[in-house]
């Protein structure tokens, strides 16, 4: 995303904040008026005491209590500018949060499986924080830094046009230190914010398969692979630390050439003009060496502000490229599906994740309403796809999928997947009661119809004996086993009794013997629903209507369990492999 593009978004999350905006500004203008207004003062307060036997006490009075109530003017606005300016940066902090937050919801899958989480949320959190700081530095510094700079040489070209002219030709050697900082610094910020966004996916997927990590003895293989991540941040952060340190002495070293100028020169000008009508006097000295500091210490802050100003532009870029990420394709004005009776057909379905490679070609599928479907197939055939083809969480790239003879394209996504229930391998439960949980697809179901949801589940007798039964509140380590979570997504399921359901290695963390008694739960309470059953386990699915066997994107075979295996094709293979020793 171009620097342009950039400053566009920035101004556009700034429009809702224009008045505190313009009150900022006021405020500035106001810190800086006291701030150069100051030494103004004093240079005539100094002026009150030069020559013998030449002091103006009143003078000196009104010029001193003058000073010093600039001073205070600059103070007492200081305090609500910083608050302004601060409550604009958070606000659009917050802003920026919650549309990136509420974009995630609105992406299509197809983005978040091609990205590692870590690096999702480094973006919503990691990278909106560094964007406001650096907000909060440019609206503090760099913006009464350019006043300051403006005042000063407007003040400067009033009392003594010759000094002026001489800082201002000095000033295009702090321009060119600044550009050539800030066109550094952007490169190398933003090569440490994709390095540390990188580090952190990788910290986040290490820390989510933990167990899995241990299990394989994969401690030292993390080990290297982390090693070389954080080197990579550590050579981007040390370009980006090197180009940035370069801020202080080079500002120091223009700093010190404009004060030796105007010392210089007002020097000259004191001697020269002594005695005559319109002199420049030692107070005009003091004041410009004044000014002199109060020019160059905005060079040196805005130095120092512009590299962190380039980070956060190169972090701004990260969150607005999130931002205007494309969206799945909105289904506002399509018609609901309505409960369905289960029949599902698929018409020369295409589908793949990568362009370049083809992944599921020609794929055609019939099933009647009520009907039980196992898919199974070895891993990357396409079984999990071809679920999320079903619930259209990916849409197909040729062909077509109905559902009761409707193209499911047609029709919005919500009354899609109202119509099926779902239980994966992996288990979600969110912090809250048991029955909050198992109510959550379904609010206005009765006690006694969660109850016997429960039973069916065979989750009763061990939800009772929970401590507070059905009000115990989950979410801490401990409280349930991996198989009494599984158990609590398949009652909720059997709570909204959806029309077609798929099961995705559903019971696999299930003893055997539960496994049995919820099989038979299943064929009782599922009994004229469609269901599809993901399996690897091929004893779970020997009773089903159809067993749709996969290999490489394609149904090579199809039939019922005897059928298959009397044929002694792949699926006969697969049978073997998992029962023969």
């Amino acid at each position: 995303m171009s620097k342009s593009k950039i400053f566009r978004e920035i101004f556009r999350y700034l429009k809702p904040y224009r008045t505190l905006f313009a009150f900022t500004v006021l405020a500035a203008v106001a810190v800086v008026a006291g701030q150069l207004l100051a030494p103004f003062f004093a240079g005539k307060a100094i002026d009150c005491l030069v020559g013998a036997g030449n002091i103006d006490k009143s003078g000196l009075t009104l010029d001193l209590i003058a000073c010093a109530a600039s001073a205070a003017g600059a103070v007492l606005f200081q305090w609500p500018m910083t608050l302004a300016s601060n409550k604009i940066a958070y606000g659009v902090l917050s802003d920026l949060r919650v549309a990136a937050f509420s974009k995630l919801g609105k992406l299509p899958l197809r983005y978040i499986d091609g990205r590692a989480y870590g690096d999702v949320s480094s973006v919503i959190v990691s990278d909106a924080e560094q964007f406001s700081d650096g907000l909060i530095l440019g609206f503090n510094q760099l913006f009464t830094g350019v006043l300051t700079i403006l005042g000063v040489l407007g003040i400067m070209l009033a009392i003594r046009w010759e000094i002026a002219l001489v800082v201002f030709c000095i000033t295009p050697v702090s321009f060119f230190v600044a550009r050539f900082i800030s066109r550094s610094t952007y490169k190398t910020f933003k090569a440490q914010t994709e390095a540390r966004a990188d580090e952190a996916a990788f910290v986040d997927e290490m820390l989510a398969g933990l167990k899995v990590v241990k299990a394989f003895g994969r401690e030292e293989e993390n080990d290297a692979v982390f090693r070389e991540k954080n080197e990579a941040l550590r050579r981007a952060s040390l370009r980006a630390v090197f180009f940035s340190s370069t801020t202080n002495p080079s500002t120091r070293f223009v700093n010190a050439l404009v004060y030796a100028a105007v010392a210089l020169v007002g020097g000259f000008l004191a001697i020269s003009t002594a005695g005559m009508g319109a002199p420049f006097t030692v107070g005009n000295l003091g004041t410009f060496l004044s000014y002199a500091n109060q020019y160059t210490k905005p060079f040196n802050e805005i130095s120092e502000v512009a590299a962190e100003f380039q980070n956060a532009l190169a972090c701004a870029g990260r969150i607005f490229a999130l931002i205007r990420e494309e969206e799945e394709p909105s289904d506002e004005g399509l018609p609901a599906l309505g409960r369905v009776k289960g029949e599902v057909r698929a018409e020369d379905v295409a589908f793949s994740y990568d362009k370049d490679r083809s992944l599921i070609e020609g794929f055609r599928l019939g099933v009647k309403a009520g009907m039980r479907v196992a898919i199974v197939g070895p891993t990357g055939c396409g079984k999990t796809t071809l679920v999320n083809l079903l619930m259209r969480f990916y849409d197909v790239d040729g062909g077509a999928i109905y559902v009761d003879g409707q193209d499911i394209r047609t029709v919005t996504r919500a009354s899609l997947r109202e119509n099926y229930g779902m239980v994966l391998q992996e288990t979600w439960l969110k912090k809250g009661t048991v029955r909050e949980n198992l109510m959550m697809g379904r609010t206005d179901c009765t006690e006694e119809e969660m109850v016997e949801a429960a039973k069916a589940a065979k989750a009763h007798a061990f939800i009772m004996r929970l401590p507070a039964g059905y009000d115990t509140v989950l979410g801490e380590e401990g409280v349930l086993s991996a198989g009494q979570k599984q158990l609590l997504c398949i009652a909720r399921v059997m709570l909204c009794r959806p029309p077609m359901l798929i099961l995705d290695e559903a019971t696999s963390n299930i003893d055997t013997r539960t496994e049995r008694i919820v099989q038979d739960a299943f064929a009782a309470l599922m009994k004229g629903r469609t269901c599809f059953v993901v399996a690897h386990r091929l004893s779970t699915i020997e009773t089903s209507d159809l067993i749709l066997v996969m290999k490489a994107g394609k149904i090579v075979e199809q039939g019922t369990h005897r059928e298959l295996l009397a044929r002694g094709g792949f699926y006969s293979e697969l049978y073997r492999a998992q029962f023969e020793t």
